[in-house]
């Protein structure tokens, strides 16, 4: 049993949309560095709450007078990085990098609430030791992240110098990054540009915004590709910049969130209700933000040649879509 007296309380008011829902999904959906499995020992060890009283039983219904979820986690304690067999999407490797189709549900390096089973340890069995220390001791070959809960596209350094090269172009943000993303209604107009520093939101440290005055230069090209029915549209976004969140937060700036958002994504009843009850309950069931890296180009750090990869829609995603036209 774990000591949560000093735990890190992580809390969240329950929408009327989600009353219903079990307690270690909406958990999972709205605090996504978590894994499920420690969101169900958590629920078990009695560290969730729910309107002050401990709730045990992960399957537990969010009834329509619940109102506050609070979870203590507890501090993480420092953990050794262990190669593990896991699979791996691989579109591309040479002595220098690799090009991974990330999956959606895996996270990039360990962090507390998920001490493995992430990109990290798959790339640690993959390559050997001597990926160990590649720019930094946590996070050996990563030079940038994907959500967790965000597929596709991603390179991975091999050695030192490929990681410093990679990490300036990222910088620069001298690099061709394309994503498709889901979103609730359609953008006016149909094609346009973002533009919105961002910061971390001063009410919820686990969010991202728009802040003119403290956050860093964002901008994002957009495109609607298709309308989906009348409530939705796919789009195509195009980065300039590279902040954390940065087409989820920019998108819902606008007033067209991401379907499947926890932190981001609430619609309107207004354009939930353009849906018909079967597409709502496929909606409500997506696990996900809906957001896939498809495309990422650049200049090879080593050979100096530009090389491009692409990473089709994945499968819940292109099924959200067909359910939704």
């Amino acid at each position: 049993m774990e000591d949560f007296d000093d735990s890190e309380k992580l809390s969240l008011r329950v929408a009327e949309e989600e009353r219903g829902k079990r307690l270690d999904h909406l958990l999972a959906k709205h605090f996504p560095d978590i894994s499920r499995s420690r969101i169900k020992a958590l629920i078990v060890q009695g560290a969730v709450r729910i309107d002050g009283a401990v709730v045990k039983a992960p399957a537990h219904r969010i009834r329509a007078d619940d109102g506050e979820v609070v979870m203590s986690v507890p501090a993480a304690v420092a953990v050794e990085l262990v190669a593990q067999d896991l699979p791996l999407d691989i579109l591309f490797e040479d002595e220098h990098l690799i090009i991974i189709n990330k999956a959606a549900g895996m996270v990039v390096h360990p962090a507390p609430g998920h001490p493995d089973g992430t990109l990290v340890n798959a790339l640690l069995h993959h390559c050997g030791d001597s990926l160990l220390g590649i720019g930094g001791e946590r996070r050996p070959g990563i030079v940038h992240r994907l959500d967790k809960d965000t597929s596709g596209v991603m390179v991975v350094a091999k050695h030192q110098a490929a990681h410093e090269g990679l990490s300036a172009l990222f910088a620069s943000h001298d690099l061709e990054r394309v994503y498709q993303a889901v979103l609730w209604g359609a953008p006016s107009p149909t094609e346009g540009v973002v533009e919105g520093a961002i910061g971390r939101d001063r009410m919820n440290r686990k969010k991202m915004a728009v802040d003119l005055k403290h956050g860093k230069e964002a901008v994002t090209h957009y495109r609607v590709l298709r309308h989906l029915g009348l409530g939705a549209a796919l789009v195509v976004c195009t980065l300039e910049t590279g902040r954390t969140h940065q087409i989820r937060v920019h998108m819902s700036a606008i007033g067209h969130s991401l379907l499947g958002d926890p932190l981001y994504g609430r619609a309107s009843p207004t354009r939930r209700a353009r849906f018909d009850d079967k597409q709502q309950q496929i909606i409500a069931d997506f696990p996900r933000q809906a957001l896939h890296a498809a495309v990422l180009g650049f200049v090879h750090p080593i050979e100096k040649s530009f090389i491009r990869f692409e990473s089709e829609i994945p499968d819940d995603m292109k099924n959200l879509i067909d359910a939704l036209s």
